[in-house]
């Protein structure tokens, strides 16, 4: 992120604060109500506006669970790394339904179904729901297609909520005694005294901690970042309104495809990524016609008797990390800055949990934890880089 001198007007106002917070979208947006609950001064500076990037361009799905099946996730991480991971996002998904009913804001508790596309991925449903049930997590088999839409199995998580992203991120920002600062991109952090400087374009804010919830676009904001943030479009359409099909959130093929009916009959359809994988990689905010035509004969294969009509198409950019699991740590050389990024797709279910780390380990002396930059995992990849520490 730059800006020119013709644009630069950081010295115009100098702000003091406790944390600023960098990055508005679900997880900055928490980050800022918690600190400033907790009684702590906080300056959030947003590149655009809250939710502008993948916070807000999403399907609003918050879901338990990773990127893959749990057993899958085992063989990966191990076993004790994935249970862990999995309660972490339950946890998520209890504290994302708090803060609704605290911020009194609408959502649907129609939980979620994991849809085998074919015989194969069946098997790989029926191998996750048995370990599932050993390690007590919650979730439901079916054997044959709860939808009778040509599906194989399915397995059901009955606690995930559909949510309007951008309502929750603006109600924690209304919510809390922080001072936003929009269309205020951040250019340079610097060492200072006992903190940090931080200047962005409208303000330079003198702190004690910043934190960075720049997710995918973390890169383009610190070198450290690069090789352990891969920005990646998701595509995204919504049809017109149909006759009622679905009553709960939907991921297929592995999560590849996700789908949902919103309360104006509406179906939210997003995915087609792993058709066009090399395409889809970097920060360009436009939709193709590859993609966005794979969503729509998946829309008519399973759901023939909804409106062929669509009315809106979009993308948004998340963040992929080199091992599947989310960023915590401080950048090195500047101690005072910290991060919780990389949720790759899965901002939603892990996002507040993740920003509740950095807090632990930053502000209340925690060691790492989970999602630490400095994990194992991410060490045997040879992609721990000397400038991220946890």
């Amino acid at each position: 992120m730059t800006v020119s001198v013709w644009q630069d007007r950081s010295g115009r106002q100098h702000l003091e604060c406790d944390v600023v917070v960098v990055g508005a979208g679900v997880v900055g947006s928490y980050l800022a109500l918690r600190l400033s609950k907790n009684g702590l001064r906080v300056v959030v500076l947003e590149a655009r506006f809250p939710a502008a990037g993948a916070t807000g361009r999403n399907a609003g799905m918050a879901l338990a669970g990773l990127g893959e099946y749990y057993h899958m996730a085992i063989a990966r991480y191990g076993r004790k790394t994935a249970r862990a991971a999995w309660e972490r996002s339950l946890q998520n998904g209890r504290r994302t339904r708090e803060l609704h009913e605290e911020l009194r804001l609408p959502y649907d508790a129609c939980g979620s179904l994991l849809l085998a596309l074919d015989e194969a991925e069946a098997g790989q449903v029926w191998a996750a729901h048995e370990l599932m049930k050993e390690d007590g997590l919650p979730v439901i088999l079916h054997a044959s297609d709860p939808l009778d839409r040509g599906f194989a199995a399915a397995l059901e998580q009955p606690q995930d909520i559909g949510i309007n992203p951008v309502a929750f991120t603006e109600g924690m920002l209304a919510a809390s005694d922080a001072k936003l600062l929009q269309n205020c991109e951040v250019y340079a952090l610097e060492p200072e005294n006992d903190g940090v400087c931080v200047r962005s374009r409208l303000a330079t804010v003198h702190a004690a901690h910043a934190m960075l919830a720049t997710n995918a676009y973390s890169p383009l904001l610190h070198p450290s970042f690069s090789g352990h943030v891969l920005p990646t479009r998701a595509q995204v359409l919504l049809g017109a309104p149909s006759p009622p099909v679905l009553d709960t959130l939907c991921y297929a093929n592995y999560g590849y495809e996700y789908f949902r009916q919103m309360s104006d009959g509406r179906i939210l359809m997003g995915g087609w990524r792993k058709h066009f994988a090399d395409v889809e990689i970097g920060y360009a905010d436009e939709t193709t016609e590859g993609v966005q035509k794979g969503l729509e004969g998946f829309l008519r294969e399973r759901f023939p008797e909804t409106s062929p009509e669509v009315e809106m198409r979009w993308s948004g950019v998340m963040a992929f990390t080199p091992d599947g699991l989310p960023l915590v740590g401080t950048l090195d050389g500047l101690p005072r800055v910290g991060y919780a990024v990389g949720f790759n797709g899965h901002g939603l279910g892990l996002g507040i949990a993740t920003a509740d780390e950095l807090i632990d380990t930053m502000l209340h002396g925690a060691p790492p934890g989970l999602f630490s930059a400095g994990r194992e995992t991410l060490k045997r990849l040879g992609t721990n880089s000397p400038a991220l520490t946890h």
